[in-house]
């Protein structure tokens, strides 16, 4: 019998990914959907009541989602892009240029569900908070790593000046992330934990559980769709994408 082995290595052509992008695109917002409602029908119907904050506490269903993908993404996306710049791979640059705008996305609902909660539990809608400061950071990374592809026309100097930039800011992650640990602020810590039991009641942990897979399956089909998107704009001079628009046309 013989073994069939997948050469996963021909994917990293914009020829042969295209066309399993298109194919992988329902099934994440399928997903998506399932993902999102369930989470959202958990949080904000089924999840009891804070005994502190009350039911204020359920704008939580939507920033911490946004919040954990705005750095997540922020990785990958400087993850495609230094695999890019090391290896020279069109995709890879094209990954990153549609990875930026859903993680930029991200990290303004976090700022603006931080806000909207922030305002009835510390009084104030904005504090120059580390984690606060460092998420705005984020953001300005995702839209200066924007900025700064548009502002370079050659599609491959602009995704080469865009991952330097990338890197870089990916030391602005762990600052997030222990921010609350390394400084004393008015965030509060970690609900959720690798290394302990979750500070939460079961119903409301999988309400966010299923809220950040939500996020997370919608940010893969739409970074999916905005990559084809990509490929025919930067490709629109080769053989295949040429008999891909006579097909359709």
């Amino acid at each position: 019998m013989t073994e069939r082995v997948i050469n996963w290595f021909k994917y990293a052509s914009p020829q042969t990914f295209y066309p399993l992008a298109g194919r992988l695109i329902p099934w994440f917002w399928a997903l998506a959907a399932l993902f999102g409602a369930a989470g959202l029908t958990i949080g904000f119907l089924l999840a009891p009541t804070d005994a502190q904050q009350g039911e204020g506490y359920r704008i939580i269903f939507l920033h911490v989602p946004a919040s954990w993908l705005s750095m997540f993404i922020y990785l990958v996306m400087a993850f495609w892009a230094g695999i890019g710049l090391a290896f020279n791979i069109r995709l890879s640059g094209m990954m990153a240029s549609a990875l930026a705008p859903t993680g930029a996305l991200f990290a303004f609902l976090s700022l603006w569900t931080g806000a909207l909660w922030g305002k009835p539990m510390w009084g104030t809608w904005w504090v120059w908070d580390a984690r606060l400061t460092s998420e705005l950071i984020l953001l300005f990374l995702y839209i200066g790593f924007i900025a700064l592809q548009a502002a370079i026309d050659d599609p491959r100097r602009a995704d080469k000046a865009g991952a330097i930039l990338a890197l870089v800011g990916v030391v602005n992650i762990p600052i997030i992330y222990f921010s609350v640990k390394w400084w004393n602020t008015l965030h509060q810590g970690a609900s959720v934990s690798l290394t302990k039991a979750p500070s939460m009641a079961a119903m409301m942990l999988w309400g966010m559980l299923l809220c950040a897979l939500g996020c997370w399956m919608y940010s893969i089909a739409i970074a999916l769709m905005r990559v084809r998107t990509i490929m025919l704009e930067r490709e629109r001079h080769t053989d295949w994408v040429r008999s891909l628009l006579d097909d359709k046309g």
